[in-house]
Parts: C-alpha cells; sequence; structure tokens
C-alpha cells in the first residue's frame, strides 16, 4: 500500500485506490460530528453536504458568512469548512470571527485560487487546513477526517490537562491536609512540654498558657500576619523551655537567689535556645525564646540588645509577661489588679518596654484580658492555647 501527496493541501495524504466504501470505514469513528459548510455557490455546498452526509455526518450548509454566524449562535459544531472568496464577504473573515470565538474549532478553507500564498495566510491566520476546487470526494472525506482526528486529539489533550490539574489541586489539598496534621501533633506536643515546665515550676502554673493567650493578643491589635502569629505564639508558649535544665534547688529556691545562682537562672534563655534552634519548626520560635528578658533600652539579658534589635515578637511578650506576673499570685505577694499592671507598664515604657506596643497595649480595655484569664484558668478543651491564635481571638481583636 503506497501513500503518496494529493497535493490538495498541505497535509493530505490518502490511500492509492480507496473505494468511496473504504473512506466510509475509515470516517466511521467520526459518524455522529457535526459539520458546518459555508459556500455562496449551491451546487458545490450541496455536492460537499451529500458526501460527507453519505459518510454519516451530521451536516449543515450555509450560503454566507453571515448567515454561518447566525448558525452557529444557536448550534455547535466539530468542523467548519468555507469557501475563502463569496460574493458577500470572504472566509478570512468569518474564519478569524471562528477563531475569536471558538478557538479550538478546526476550520478547512476551500478555494478555486491556485496561490499557495493564499494557503499560508489562512493557515498563519488559524486554519487547521485547505481545499483546492476541483477536488475528489476522496480528497474532501480524507480531509474533513484528518481535522476531526486533530479536533479529537485537541479534546483529549485538553481533557487530560485539566485531570493533571485536578489531580495536583487534590494531592496539594491532601499534603495540605497533612501538614495541618503534622503542625497540629507539633503544637500537641509543646503542649505537653508547657504542662512539664509547668509541674517542674510549680509557682508559675498556667502561665505559659496564660501568657501566650495575652501575646497572640497583642499581635493581632498590632496587626502582626496571622502566619507571624504562630511563631510568636510558640515562641511565647515555651519562653521558659531553658528552665528544664536550671537545678531544682535554685529554680524552686523560696528565698532570694544570690548572685551565683541569678547567673544560672539567666542561663535559661541561652539554653532554651539551644534546645529549640535545631527543630525545623522551632528555629523562627527560638529566637523568641533567646531574647524574651532583652530590655528596649538595651539593659537586659543575654545580649543586651536594644530597640528594633529585639524581635518584634520578644518584644510584644515582654508587655504580656509582665501583666501575667503582676496579675497573678506568688509566694511572696498576692496578685496586683489589671489597674496596677497598665500602671506600671506605662511607668516602663522606653525603659523595659516598646513605647509602639505599650501604646497597643494601653487601648485594650481590661475587660478583654480578664476573660483571657478565665478561658485559660477554667479550661477544659485540651490543646486549646495554640487555637486561639485562629479563633473567637480574631473576632474580639481588631
Amino acid at each position: 500500500m503506497n501513500l503518496e501527496p494529493t497535493g490538495t493541501g498541505l497535509r493530505k495524504f490518502v490511500v492509492n485506490g480507496a473505494t468511496d466504501g473504504g473512506v466510509r470505514a475509515i470516517a466511521r469513528s467520526h459518524k455522529t460530528a457535526r459539520i458546518l459548510i459555508v459556500d455562496d455557490e449551491s451546487h458545490i455546498r450541496s455536492m460537499m453536504g451529500a458526501t460527507l452526509e453519505r459518510q454519516g455526518y451530521d451536516v449543515q450548509l450555509a450560503s454566507s458568512g453571515h448567515e454561518a454566524m447566525d448558525i452557529m449562535e444557536g448550534s455547535t459544531f466539530d468542523l467548519v469548512l468555507t469557501d475563502i472568496v463569496m460574493q458577500d464577504g470572504n472566509g478570512i473573515a468569518l474564519l478569524e470571527r471562528i477563531r475569536g470565538r471558538e478557538p479550538h474549532l478546526p476550520v478547512v478553507m476551500v478555494t478555486a485560487i491556485h496561490d499557495i500564498s493564499v494557503a499560508i495566510d489562512s493557515m498563519r491566520r488559524g486554519a487547521y487546513d485547505y481545499l483546492l476546487k476541483p477536488f475528489e470526494r476522496e480528497h474532501l472525506v480524507g480531509t474533513v477526517l484528518r481535522a476531526l482526528d486533530h479536533r479529537k486529539a485537541m479534546e483529549e489533550s485538553q481533557n487530560y490537562k485539566q485531570s493533571l490539574e485536578q489531580v495536583v489541586q487534590a494531592r496539594t489539598e491532601m499534603l495540605r491536609q497533612a501538614m495541618a496534621e503534622l503542625e497540629h501533633s507539633y503544637d500537641v506536643t509543646l503542649e505537653a512540654l508547657g504542662d512539664a515546665l509547668d509541674l517542674k515550676d510549680s509557682e508559675t502554673e498556667g502561665h505559659s498558657k496564660r501568657v501566650t493567650a495575652y501575646t497572640i493578643a497583642l499581635a493581632r491589635a498590632m496587626g502582626i500576619k496571622p502566619s507571624e502569629i504562630k511563631v510568636i505564639a510558640r515562641g511565647a508558649f515555651l519562653h521558659d523551655i531553658g528552665k528544664m535544665a536550671i537545678p531544682d534547688h535554685i529554680l524552686r529556691k523560696p528565698g532570694p537567689l544570690t548572685p551565683e545562682e541569678q547567673e544560672i537562672m539567666r542561663e535559661h534563655c541561652s539554653r532554651g535556645y539551644q534546645i529549640l534552634r535545631k527543630i525545623p519548626f522551632l528555629s523562627d520560635a527560638s529566637e523568641i525564646v533567646y531574647s524574651h528578658q532583652e530590655h528596649y533600652d538595651g539593659t537586659g539579658y543575654p545580649n543586651g540588645l536594644a530597640g528594633v534589635e529585639i524581635p518584634i515578637g520578644a518584644r510584644i511578650f515582654a508587655v504580656a509577661d509582665t501583666l501575667d506576673a503582676i496579675t497573678s499570685d506568688r509566694p511572696y505577694r498576692r496578685a496586683r489588679s489589671f489597674d496596677a499592671a497598665r500602671e506600671e507598664i506605662l511607668r516602663c515604657s522606653g525603659s523595659q518596654f516598646d513605647p509602639a506596643v505599650v501604646e497597643i497595649f494601653l487601648k485594650i480595655p481590661n475587660e478583654l484580658w480578664n476573660e483571657l484569664r478565665s478561658e485559660i484558668t477554667g479550661q477544659h478543651k485540651r490543646f486549646a492555647t495554640f487555637d486561639m491564635a485562629t479563633s473567637d481571638l480574631r473576632k474580639r481583636i481588631r
């Protein structure tokens, strides 16, 4: 079986000696295709229509470009065959309108002009192929078959692309859920570490949870992004994790510490930093743990950082930490009021605390701090500390 070019287009090859019945068998897979034929010569469009109908195609005829567009307004087609030169316009203009409306619809140009430049121009404008008049019926059927195969391949490619996008989207969502579950498990672990610390330092029981809630509230009020608030919350919750390495006789000493014991106690910042910095999801939070005892005026420890050298999370935490310290019972004194805490924090603005953080703090009513404290104190739901970064607290801090 030899293949030879027909000379009727850039992609045209037919089987020598193919009968009309043989071509009909080839076209069988496209019997349901709908084809629009556009030609102002009635005998040509009738001949083309009859030929393609015998192949089992659903054919509709139009005598002009305007009529073709009217027909296409209410119908869909798999292929358009259009004459190039017609009395009321030309097929190139129709081609451009079709490409603008349905860019994936193949269009075959039919012309009696034996000028290859016309064919090349039409294909540059988006035509799939062309036929030169006069043409054999086999050439017409073969061209139509290739055009429909091309459309089918384009549709399959588009469907594959959409299917692939859906698969990627589904897997991305699965990964997001897995990461969320992993993050939750991390926070569960952090909660357990906080509980262990509370057991070790019973004087500050519940302090980590309360100061985390206060820190989140302040960070929200300052307009910190939610992703950063999560980091700050973890740093606040674990700020005293380094005390796990402090000897019990110092940590639980009921009286004042000696200068030597104070130096050892101050090591909890760097010890906490060393514990957390090697854990990837806590590396940013470790910076807050490291600097949570720094003062805005540079008189804090361990590095004597000042102003914006101190991470914003640590500057926010410093105010929240003092708020909880003043309003909580200690063995050596009773808890004081939130008003007393506000006065002390305002007094230390610019020295111990960042004035910008203090300004926001003073705008938040005592009712909120009291409500947060009550929630933490009477909390029965486990692992709620970090949930507060994304739950009702958002509605209350604006």
